[in-house]
């Protein structure tokens, strides 16, 4: 080996070991746990800001896709032109060629980002008016003709596949004149109407003859639930449709389509539908996401009445009398409204997680810190300044944590795609910035002045300063304003609008502001609880309460650090675990209110009658609780007001035995009254042979229609007799008319009491055996039964994406804020464990048996463990008494399109997410003391008791 290289002349060799390198090989463990907690840290905090886009994006596509096809599509029609221009102009714009070329010029216009979907959009000439079939051998149900649609719908070959016959053509020219055209029916029409191909139909002209119209094929759709055929259902399958009428029941008769060649529409022209041009564009949702609603909303305005339509009616385009109509503008404000709701309700899960998650990388720090106390104090010591100690170990942290960052960020992208990344990226940044600065300002501000060796820094001698007094205050204030604001306007921003930036971060945040405030008003009175202890403690015989206490109560002071992870964990466990709670709640109230019992049996139609024996008969089945009988009757007329109006529809009177029904209502929860409030009048509504009409009954009513009734006696007209009714009682829900309005009397005074209508009641209720049951029971009496379950019901609130996303959120902030609580626990009592171990060897040493080791690490960590269960089931409870009139949690449960509405889902405190939390802080705490005292009985007194040893 050559000799080594001479230092140039005035500068000696200076042989110094790299510092990160020196300091990673010496703590690998400590270095792979941090980027292990880093990567993990930064991914939620990447996958948070990608998950919210996903589930919105993913809602706003599944709530046009699934939305009624007559809703969501963007409809741009205008009517043939009069009479007033010439004929072959009116014949030219309804030919096919003619409105293919428009079809093209208006998709290409519409702005971004509405787009059309080509599969599903559909163009044509159709009669906007159903023109009534002459022909005798058509079907014609109470003495009705058949109204038939004629479309000329471009892309029947695309869309359908072909049965019988062939496919509708235009034979030279088709005129207004001609006599006959070609069309198909699709198989149900000509199944319902007894079509055949070669049938002819005849509708009536306008100053001509009638036009013929031959079948020429007949045809099925190859996706019925497709806009091509949606849109207007006729396409597909005719419908019986009710004629307004007094006669009871009403006529009825058939409503179809038949389906024209695209150049033969003139031919409508000489109909008395009223022909009209029409472009269906079904809109692309897959390349739409939840940050173009609200651009997509203002296109969807501009283009019903404003400079986007201007341009629809351009005389290239549609032509001046075009007008666009569609549903897609209420569909997009359902689902603003929606994420409005939502993203609140969330910001509060993730502010709890992002600042717990905050704390345990403080900690992770500071315990770095501690445990390099001595070696810090000696560079300082030694001339070392503050700003070169923090870069090295800025330098030191920023090798683990960069690379762990970019890990946790490429692990979100992976997992959650279809998000923006910049939010991720901004959101990992601020993690990874966090994780290296903890360790080097926790250090510098430690040792800004000299510190002496071996002063006592608990917390029974700690006194607060007047800056942390100021600071405490400080965020006391911020707290209350943060609490109030929640409670006077809820968790949605002023403008309730759905908007990008619609949330209120001061009041999502008030979980937190008031797990810190509990956290530090519990670390001032923690010492005094035990003072109070220690003494009494002293005068025992043995020595392990004392000296619990006392090792308590020479914590460190900086533990408000642990206690506030902890409680915030808990307090955002127990809000997130309500939520979910309560939304299962909700929905089980609804399935109550659509169902009204565990299950209701009635009979097809408007009140028909039970059939004798089904009562029994359900009576017998298994799991089933109690039956009541009930008689419904709908469109029950109310009499006039002050103001001589009558209501329309009516109401439902219902006609129950007082007894077993109020019993129901109880079980239920709707509409809880005495039984006594429908008292009988006696005579059974029968006075001299015929209806009593002067009788007067209690009544209970719902809200509007005992502000209708009033509170004097009204006469009541019904199919279960005459009489009058004066109102005892108010309600807002019964089981009979759940969510509608109601009149409830007693069945025993009405001429007319056969029931109509049973609700059943069961803890163990078989659905199917009920089914079963009433099904057999139906085919021997011929009565067509309906059973519905409140299961069923419940089975059928499922989640859109949003609610799906919002729930999956706080899932893993649950999950999530336990592992973090668990964690900073841990890290709690990872920072005094060297002086533990060192304690109990030394009082080994002094004749302390392993039990009594064990017994002394587990009381010494029981009260701040129970400080912190206790504390934190208490703030968690707290905040949710605070918080529950501000949080709605309706849109979390139900969607806008549900059948059922309720009043209100407020948050309530759920038992098992205060309790489970706490029992699991208290339970790892004692396992973390019995393998403490474990592993240092296995490892003995000589290696904790060595000569110079500080601890």
């Amino acid at each position: 080996m050559g000799a080594p290289a001479p230092a140039r002349e005035g500068r000696p060799v200076r042989i110094v070991a790299p510092w990160v390198r020196t300091r990673l090989r010496t703590a690998p463990g400590a270095a792979a746990a941090m980027a292990v907690l880093v990567v993990l840290t930064t991914y939620l905090a990447a996958a948070f800001p990608r998950s919210v886009d996903a589930y919105e994006t993913n809602g706003l596509r599944h709530d046009i896709r699934t939305a009624v096809a007559a809703e969501s599509v963007l409809e741009v029609s205008m009517r043939a032109p009069g009479p007033g221009v010439r004929q072959a102009d009116r014949e030219e714009v309804l030919r096919g060629a003619w409105v293919a070329r428009a079809q093209g010029k208006i998709t290409g216009s519409l702005p971004a980002p509405v787009r059309a979907d080509e599969g599903g959009s559909a163009y044509g000439v159709r009669t906007s008016q159903p023109v009534e079939s002459t022909d005798a051998w058509l079907p014609a149900p109470d003495n009705l003709p058949p109204m038939l649609t004629l479309a000329a719908q471009a892309g029947l070959d695309r869309h359908s596949t072909l049965r019988e016959g062939r496919l509708p053509r235009a034979e030279g020219a088709v005129t207004e004149r001609t006599g006959e055209v070609e069309t198909a029916v699709t198989a149900a029409t000509a199944k319902s109407l007894g079509i055949k191909v070669g049938s002819v139909v005849h509708v009536p002209g306008v100053d001509r003859d009638e036009l013929g119209v031959r079948i020429t094929g007949i045809v099925v759709p190859q996706d019925p639930a497709n806009s091509y055929w949606a849109v207007e259902p006729t396409l597909g399958s005719p419908a019986l449709v009710t004629k307004p009428s007094r006669e009871l029941p009403p006529p009825r008769y058939w409503r179809a389509s038949l389906l024209l060649a695209p150049d033969a529409a003139p031919a409508l022209l000489g109909t008395t539908g009223e022909p009209q041009v029409y472009w269906r564009i079904a809109p692309d949702a897959g390349a739409l996401t939840a940050r173009d609603a609200p651009q997509l909303a203002s296109c969807i305005a501009s283009l019903e009445n404003g400079p986007e339509l201007t341009r629809l009616r351009a005389p290239a385009v549609a032509g001046p009398s075009a007008v666009v109509a569609t549903g897609l503008d209420e569909i997009v404000a359902a689902h603003r409204s929606m994420r409005s709701a939502i993203a609140p309700v969330v910001t509060v899960a993730a502010l709890g997680i992002g600042a717990v998650a905050a704390v345990v990388l403080v900690m992770a720090g500071s315990l770095l810190a501690v445990r390099r106390q001595a070696e810090l104090a000696l560079l300082r010591s030694r001339g070392g300044s503050l700003r070169a100690i923090g870069g090295r170990l800025l330098a030191e942290t920023a090798v683990i944590a960069v690379p762990a960052t970019a890990v946790g960020l490429l692990l979100a992208v992976l997992t959650v795609p279809e998000a923006r990344l910049l939010p991720a990226v901004a959101a990992a940044g601020c993690a990874g910035l966090l994780a290296c600065a903890a360790l080097p300002v926790r250090a510098v501000v430690r040792h800004r002045r000299p510190r002496p060796h071996g002063g006592r820094e608990d917390l029974v001698r700690a006194r607060p300063s007047r800056r942390r007094t100021i600071a405490e205050l400080t965020l006391l204030a911020l707290a209350i304003g943060a609490v109030l604001a929640l409670r006077r306007r809820g968790t949605g921003g002023s403008a309730g609008s759905g908007a990008v930036d619609d949330v209120d971060y001061l009041v999502s945040s008030a979980p937190i502001l008031v797990g810190l405030i509990a956290a530090l008003v519990l670390v001032r009175l923690y010492p005094l609880p035990l003072r109070f202890a220690g003494r009494p403690a002293g005068r025992l015989r043995g020595a392990v309460g004392f000296l619990s206490l006392a090792r308590a109560g020479r914590a460190s002071s900086s533990g408000a650090l642990p206690l506030l992870a902890l409680l915030i964990a808990l307090t955002t466990a127990a809000f997130g675990g309500s939520v979910l709670a309560g939304i299962d709640g909700a929905r089980e109230r609804a399935a109550v209110l659509a169902t009204g019992a565990d299950a209701r049996i009635s009979v097809v139609g408007s009140s028909p009658v039970l059939p004798d024996g089904l009562a029994a008969a359900v009576r017998g089945g298994a799991g089933v609780g109690e039956v009541t009988a009930i008689r419904v009757e709908y469109g029950v007329p109310l009499p006039s007001d002050a103001k001589g109006f009558r209501t329309a529809l009516g109401v439902t009177m219902i006609g129950v035995e007082p007894k077993a029904y109020a019993r129901l209502a109880r079980q239920t929860g709707l509409g809880e009254f005495p039984a006594d409030a429908l008292k009988s009048v006696g005579g059974g509504g029968v006075r001299d042979g015929g209806s009593d009409a002067g009788r007067v009954l209690p009544a209970i009513a719902s809200p509007a229609v005992a502000e209708r009734l009033g509170d004097q006696p009204r006469d009541i007209q019904s199919a279960a007799g005459d009489f009058k009714v004066r109102v005892a009682e108010i309600r807002a829900n019964t089981p009979g008319a759940p969510g509608g309005d109601y009149l409830l009397v007693n069945a025993a005074d009405l001429t007319q009491r056969a029931p109509t209508t049973l609700l059943v009641t069961g803890g163990g209720l078989d659905g199917d055996a009920l089914r079963r049951a009433v099904a057999d029971f139906g085919a021997e009496s011929g009565d067509e039964l309906t059973v519905k379950l409140r299961s069923d019901e419940r089975k059928a609130f499922v989640n859109t994406p949003m609610q799906e996303g919002a729930e999956r959120i706080y899932a893993a902030a649950i999950a999530a804020g336990a592992g973090y609580a668990l964690l900073a626990l841990l890290l709690s009592l990872s920072q005094t464990a060297p002086e533990r171990l060192t304690l109990l060897a030394r009082l080994r040493t002094m004749g302390l048996t392993r039990r009594q080791g064990r017994q002394l690490l587990g009381l010494e960590v029981l009260p701040q463990a129970l400080l912190a269960a206790v504390g934190g089931a208490f703030v968690g409870w707290a905040t949710i008494v605070l918080l529950a009139p501000g949080v709605d949690l309706v849109r979390l449960a139900l969607t806008a399109t549900s059948d059922v509405t309720l009043d209100g889902a407020p948050l309530r405190a759920d038992p098992w997410s205060l309790v489970l939390p706490a029992v699991g802080v208290l339970a790892l705490a004692a396992a973390v003391s019995v393998v403490q005292a474990w592993w240092a009985g296995r490892q003995g007194s000589i290696n904790e008791l060595r000569a110079g040893d500080s601890r």
